[in-house]
């Protein structure tokens, strides 16, 4: 290891596996049990408790608006001290948060573990793994980033499966009991005992302007900083969007569901070959071309999606195709911040940066079908979010530093 600070706190190889090891099962778990596992659930949730759709939908959007809250917190306590107390605290939450969505006997205890849910995925999910990795990956952070987010894209091919079986045989609540008993068990120890390396806290963070007591650092304040978070914003709010609306704009179009289920299904094989392509990609790109073009491609094969006929072949290959740039967006979002400013307060940064991403997310499982309202088709609807995906490219063309760390 050098001596130099900027290189304090990377870790050796050997060491750096074992977080990536950590963090990889931490997140399948988390992201399985957090967060899939409601879309397997969901509609067994409105029907045996005959709350609306919309309500049951809320909470779960209340939880993601919760999370971005709370992540800005936990962005700079992962500064400061690192991810093994807070990573663990936020997993000690998790499993009585799913055990009181279990028992809940009204929709305001239902919402009330959903909100403490919210409070530990800020803690549990990517941003803070993304943290961790940046630290101690160093030179090496964007292969720990890709392996990390290769095993959290299995974490609906486990945990959708299970939640769904349970739910079959003993219904919801048995499912959520099981859920928050398996994120409890394994995520705790996994946090606690996984993530004890040392961590040393950069010795100059972003530069503070302001007046005393009220600082806010210079990057906050930039342009740059400024429309990179309003183009991810808008990226996430298209790209989910089309996800939650895929099948209903499929049938509109004429396909079955089975089928369009079957498209839908391709898109998330896409992420995962996304990611795996992404150190190359990177290495051949720089950093606002790459954002650019990721974004873009989102945009594009958003509005192709939107007027291709209603071929099985042709849609799927949009599909999978439109997977691998979301899966791109996920990447090129979590190395971001270092790529501008270097990794100094990069859990301050990011946390700033996703809590607008998570609000976007929370609206968009209701933006489709407004739009779809508004504009007389779904079809219309990925029009008008491509749009959007489109001005978030435009925007990160000005998100360029003058002096950016690589």
């Amino acid at each position: 290891m050098s001596g130099d600070r900027a290189d304090a706190g990377v870790l050796d190889d050997h060491d750096l596996r074992r977080v990536v090891t950590v963090l990889g099962v931490s997140q399948v778990v988390s992201w399985g049990c957090l967060y899939y596992g409601f879309a397997a659930l969901q509609s067994s949730i409105t029907r045996d408790t005959g709350w609306s759709a919309a309500a049951v939908t809320g909470a779960f959007s209340a939880s993601l608006l919760v999370s971005g809250l709370v992540g800005l917190w936990v962005g700079r306590r992962l500064d400061a001290r690192g991810p093994r107390a807070v990573m663990t605290l936020a997993a000690l939450g998790a499993g009585p948060g799913m055990l009181v969505i279990a028992a809940a006997p009204s929709l305001v205890w239902f919402y009330a573990g959903w909100l403490v849910v919210g409070a530990a995925m800020a803690g549990t999910l990517y941003p803070p793994a993304f943290a961790a990795l940046t630290r101690w990956g160093g030179e090496r952070r964007v292969r720990a980033l890709t392996t990390v987010t290769l095993a959290g894209g299995l974490a609906s091919t486990v945990f959708a499966p299970l939640a769904a079986a349970v739910d079959a045989v003993a219904g919801w609540r048995a499912a959520y009991v099981v859920l928050g008993v398996v994120a409890f068990s394994i995520t705790v120890p996994l946090h606690w005992r996984g993530l004890d390396r040392p961590w040393a806290p950069y010795e100059r963070p972003v530069v503070p302007v302001g007046r005393p007591g009220r600082e806010r650092p210079v990057v906050l304040a930039s342009r740059p900083f400024v429309l990179l978070a309003t183009a991810h914003t808008l990226t996430a709010l298209a790209a989910l969007a089309v996800v939650v609306n895929l099948v209903p704009m499929l049938r509109e179009q004429g396909l079955d569901t089975r089928t369009a289920a079957l498209v839908l299904g391709l898109g998330g094989l896409g992420q995962v070959l996304g990611r795996l392509g992404y150190s190359r990609f990177a290495a051949v790109t720089g950093v606002t071309a790459r954002g650019v073009v990721v974004v873009g491609a989102v945009a594009v094969l958003t509005a192709v999606l939107a007027v291709s006929p209603p071929v099985p072949l042709l849609v799927a290959a949009v599909s999978l195709v439109l997977g691998l740039a979301r899966g791109l967006v996920t990447l090129v979002k979590a190395t971001a911040v270092t790529d501008r400013w270097g990794p100094a307060s990069y859990g301050r940064l990011n946390g700033v940066l996703t809590a607008p991403v998570l609000a976007a997310s929370a609206a968009a499982p209701f933006a489709g079908a407004l739009l779809a309202g508004a504009t007389g088709s779904y079809a219309a609807a990925f029009l008008v979010l491509a749009g959007l995906a489109g001005l978030g490219a435009v925007l990160l063309t000005g998100a360029e530093v003058a002096h950016s760390p690589r």
